[in-house]
């Protein structure tokens, strides 16, 4: 009788427990691999490069330069190291810009948040028409800048607006929203509220939608009502959305011109100018472009926004740690 030959598996000896295992031949499968992820990240790096790298490269450049359009065109501009910014510093504007950049940049942060926050708590009940009210309430996000910033400007016009018709129904007189130094600044604050709700409305919703619905019943069986259950519950359990979208806001803001160079251009008597607007003007808003100056406004707003992503940073590590 014949005996089949038994399998190699079956005589191959059992390895001995404790015995280290054969090593994996090194070579093509770590390298391939190696290039596969080179080869994924080569999109993301070469746009990094392209569209955040160079530009910044390229404003620090100009800042540290005396450039005209000449100069510009021709590239042969001085070098004169940190001048323009001590011209930014000592010039009798930067503390007013400086001045209405804050009231701008957190007037308008407050607002955005305050009520975002509070519509979305809002529309997180189900009721009818909850679906097509959130969608009109993206209406602002979604409408051109130049449409949003003439219509705010035919609305706050000091003649024949409809702000101040309906405020001269309550006895109200004509106030001068755009033209006078007092109340301009106030003007462009509530414009850009109305613009930036939807967009804390959208991320806000979406982090409440995290929030299990069971903690709420429970609060509700240990008799917490609507306020106790927001400062117990809502608030707390948002605080890392609320970070990232005020960060997201703060940044944005910073760098807003479309709307206060539509409605204002920065006027009257520069009641309006923040940084961004400075640096604008001083590049694009008149006939003689000033490239240097402009860049060094520029590069004084980048690092205010890196400055308040660290502090982000930081406190999200904290956050993690404890």
């Amino acid at each position: 009788m014949t005996i089949s030959a038994a399998p190699a598996a079956v005589l191959a000896p059992e390895p001995t427990p404790g015995a280290p295992r054969p090593r994996r031949p090194q070579g093509s499968g770590v390298s391939g691999s190696r290039w596969v992820a080179v080869a994924f990240a080569a999109p993301l790096l070469v746009y990094l490069l392209i569209f955040y790298a160079y530009p910044l490269i390229r404003s620090i450049d100009l800042s540290i330069h005396d450039y005209d359009v000449r100069a510009f065109v021709q590239g042969n501009a001085d070098f004169v190291g940190l001048k323009n910014y001590i011209d930014v510093f000592s010039s009798p504007l930067f503390g007013q810009a400086a001045w209405n950049t804050v009231v701008f940049v957190f007037g308008s942060l407050i607002f955005q948040y305050a009520l975002g926050l509070a519509l979305a708590v809002f529309f997180r009940g189900s009721f009818r028409l909850n679906g097509i009210l959130r969608a009109l309430f993206l209406v602002p996000w979604l409408l051109p800048l130049i449409v949003s910033g003439s219509a705010w400007a035919w609305m706050l016009n000091s003649d024949n607006g409809i702000v101040n018709a309906f405020l001269q129904t309550f006895g109200i007189g004509q106030i001068n929203w755009l033209t006078s130094p007092d109340t301009s600044l106030l003007a462009v604050v509530i414009a850009n509220i109305w613009l930036g709700v939807p967009f804390n409305l959208v991320i806000l919703y979406s982090g409440l939608q995290n929030i299990s619905a069971d903690l709420y019943e429970a609060a509700a069986l240990d008799g917490a009502g609507p306020w106790r259950q927001f400062w117990s519950i809502t608030f707390p359990l948002l605080r890392p959305v609320s970070a990232i979208t005020l960060l997201l806001g703060l940044v944005y803001t910073l760098k807003v011109v479309d709307i206060i160079w539509i409605m204002t251009g920065g006027g009257p008597a520069n009641s309006t100018t923040t940084l961004a607007i400075w640096s604008y003007r001083e590049a694009f808003g008149t006939g003689q472009p000033d490239l240097s100056p402009a860049a060094a406004v520029g590069n004084i707003l980048i690092v205010i926004a890196l400055v308040f992503g660290f502090v982000y940073l930081r406190m999200q590590r904290r956050q993690e740690n404890s």
